[in-house]
């Protein structure tokens, strides 16, 4: 496993924890997560008259016995949870010191090992689309099993970010690209002119549960560089030269936080979790504390 990824110490922790969804597994795969489909588990679920052909083994004498008449024991289905990480890799995620992509990509890491450890089904789907990478990502798209984690983090260690995103677009082919709804997480700045609220809606008219965490750096959250600047777009390559001066910091904090209450007042009203985290940001504090109380894993 590469050291820049996950520790050891962390990845036994992680262990320990399983994903929860709100709404209960609907793929048709066999897995451990619980499901309204009908069959064989150790979970029992209900009843049902008994119908020439059913099988035998299923019947439940006891109840034959109070009421003599015969009657089918349900189950409820175990099914694999889809999990899928939209991952932000464009040019505006190399920023920062430490770099946004650099964090965004432990806690891929993270939330996948949980999700394999859990016998769940794993797609990290980075945007914008690079060509280059095309073996590596396609890699990245069904993963399965814990024996897989080292090859996860592998092909996530070898991702690079750059190019402009179209974050809504990206979303809502995330969305029309999976095979069944599940389990969402989106990770990304969220610095796109045009908005974020069509590709989440996307998401969530598929009937994905959604988590978004929002990584911002620390010079975004908190700038420490003062005077005439020429500020450059990352993904655009547009220029604009102000004068930041001390006396702006407080209107420049102001404009940062309407942000973040925005995009965390639309995930609020959608059902949607939302975190904001600095890149620089301690993984034990996002994945085992602020994950943890909003009920993403347990």
């Amino acid at each position: 496993m590469p050291a820049t990824l996950l520790s050891s110490d962390l990845l036994r922790r992680l262990e320990q924890l399983q994903l929860l969804a709100a709404r209960r597994a609907k793929s048709s795969l066999r897995g451990e997560r619980r499901s309204r489909a009908r069959g064989q588990s150790v979970e029992f679920a209900d009843h049902r008259n008994y119908v020439f052909g059913d099988d035998v083994r299923y019947l439940d004498w006891n109840l034959y016995g109070r009421l003599d008449r015969l009657f089918l024991k349900l189950y409820e289905e175990e099914r694999e949870l889809p999990v899928r990480i939209l991952l932000d890799a464009s040019e505006s995620m190399t920023f920062g010191d430490p770099v946004k992509f650099d964090f965004a990509r432990q806690v891929a890491a993270a939330i996948g090992y949980v999700a394999l450890c859990g016998f769940d089904r794993v797609s990290v789907v980075p945007f914008p689309d690079n060509a280059e990478e095309s073996p590596l990502r396609s890699a990245l798209r069904s993963v399965r099993g814990r024996r897989s984690a080292l090859t996860l983090f592998q092909n996530l260690s070898q991702l690079t970010a750059k190019g402009p995103a179209d974050l809504n677009a990206a979303l809502r082919r995330g969305a029309i690209e999976a095979r069944q709804a599940g389990l969402a997480i989106v990770l990304s700045d969220f610095l796109d002119p045009a908005g974020y609220e069509t590709g989440l809606g996307a998401l969530l008219a598929r009937g994905f549960q959604v988590d978004v965490v929002h990584i911002l750096a620390p010079d975004e959250l908190e700038p420490t560089t003062y005077g005439d600047l020429r500020l450059v777009d990352s993904e655009t390559g547009g220029q604009q030269e102000v004068t930041f001066g001390r006396y702006r910091l407080a209107a420049y904090r102001k404009t940062v936080q309407d942000f973040c209450q925005r995009l965390r007042e639309f995930c609020a009203a959608r059902g949607m979790n939302y975190f904001l985290a600095s890149s620089a940001t301690s993984l034990e504090e996002l994945l085992l504390r602020q994950l943890r109380q909003a009920e993403v894993w347990k």
